[in-house]
């Protein structure tokens, strides 16, 4: 890679002088970069020459920005969502906002919106680097902004998550030659991230059980007795329950934009043993609804299609706890004090804190829930697993020690 000295006259008789070096990787991608000393030309031709013995060059890694990476990584992830490869709309919602909110910083999508107090004014996206500038370290600075301006701790992994798609991206085109975001960790605090789960009482249950209409006790049974996720309830058809053996297959799930795809990981898929009481409740609710074929939804809209969990919410849910709220307030010596509201997902935590007071195992725990790895079920929930074997051993050794 030759240096080449260029110098010509100016229109007022001045001379200007850069050095010029060539560059061709690879691949046969050229590239012609100029410096103001011959120094320059040097330190750069030796780095680069390091790194073509390395393969970690990429003349195409001056030319493109993170932002240019981000725009086409945009549109092979909408061709995606159009071929039905695993990218729902929802999935690609996020990826937008992450990268247009925060990677490549894009001012005119927050004209006339109110920034949440907690939020400071974000200015330090990365956007205009070039791929060939990007550094381990420039990441690092990133996240680190992130954290400064508020973002909660799962948002700032959410949004390195994309980057790193990104540069997986830009890798696999030969736009650059490392993912410098891998190995770039959020860590919060210690009470940050995740926190120990409260589930719901079995009194709380039943009173909200109590003041449901039959048809939404029907639902309101199911989520607290199978613990399934909000778009997994909203994608079950009749085919994935089998009233013989008294299971239901949970095989996948419909976002808020009314895509339905595979469950969110390949542990979601599961079968999860039905109590003969729900058995008997969703055989007359299949009894009594417009829609019993296979293909039907179990708990669809008036319409028979996907019903908006949103509206359902509002709709169902919530009043369940204004009714006890109002029964209360008008006698309180015939009903107990209402439980303090909880949102749909407090459901699922219902369900798998009933597991763990049945003395189901972990490793079955998880199975049922669909979680990724046990790791992520004790994480949440072995604050529940209760034993008397551990006070048994706490005892067998306090007397050893201290008897």
């Amino acid at each position: 890679m030759p240096i080449r000295k260029r110098t010509w006259k100016n229109a007022d008789g001045s001379e200007s002088t850069v050095f010029i070096a060539d560059i061709r990787d690879g691949n046969g991608h050229r590239e012609r970069r100029q410096f103001d000393t011959r120094s320059e030309a040097e330190t750069f031709r030796i780095a680069t020459e390091g790194k073509m013995q390395t393969g970690t060059f990429r003349a195409a890694a001056s030319k493109f920005t993170v932002k240019d990476a981000a725009k086409r990584f945009l549109t092979h992830c909408d061709g995606r969502r159009e071929r039905g490869e695993r990218m729902t709309k929802k999935n690609y919602k996020t990826m937008d906002g992450h990268i247009g909110n925060y990677i490549c910083r894009d001012s005119k999508r927050h004209e006339g919106k109110v920034r949440p107090k907690r939020l400071k004014e974000f200015d330090s996206g990365i956007g205009g680097i070039r791929l060939s500038n990007l550094t381990t370290g420039s990441v690092v600075k990133f996240r680190d902004s992130l954290r400064e301006a508020g973002v909660g701790i799962v948002t700032a992994r959410k949004i390195l998550s994309t980057l790193r798609q990104i540069l997986n991206y830009a890798v696999g085109h030969d736009m650059v030659a490392v993912n410098v975001a891998i190995g770039v960790e959020v860590v919060g605090r210690h009470d940050e991230g995740a926190r120990k789960i409260v589930p719901p009482t079995k009194d709380a249950m039943r009173a909200l059980l109590g003041v449901a209409d039959a048809d939404f006790k029907v639902k309101l049974s199911f989520a607290c007795a199978t613990g399934v996720r909000a778009g997994e309830l909203h994608a079950l058809r009749w085919r994935h329950i089998n009233f013989v053996k008294g299971e239901v297959t949970i095989e996948a799930r419909v976002d808020t934009y009314r895509d339905e795809d595979v469950t969110k990981t390949a542990a979601g898929m599961r079968t999860i043993p039905l109590s003969q009481v729900l058995i008997v409740s969703l055989k007359e609710w299949k009894l009594r609804t417009a829609r019993s074929k296979d293909n039907d939804l179990v708990f669809p809209n008036k319409l028979g299609s996907y019903t908006g969990h949103d509206n359902m919410i509002k709709r169902k849910f919530l009043p369940l706890f204004d009714t006890l709220a109002e029964n209360y307030r008008q006698d309180p010596t015939q009903h107990p004090e209402p439980p303090a509201p909880f949102n749909w997902h407090a459901l699922r935590h219902f369900a798998v804190s009933c597991w763990i007071e049945a003395g189901l195992s972990p490793k079955t725990v998880q199975t049922f829930a669909g979680h990724s790895s046990l790791q992520v079920t004790m994480d949440r929930y072995g604050h529940l697993f209760k034993s008397d074997d551990h006070k048994r051993a706490m005892d067998a050794i306090a007397a050893d020690m201290l008897g």
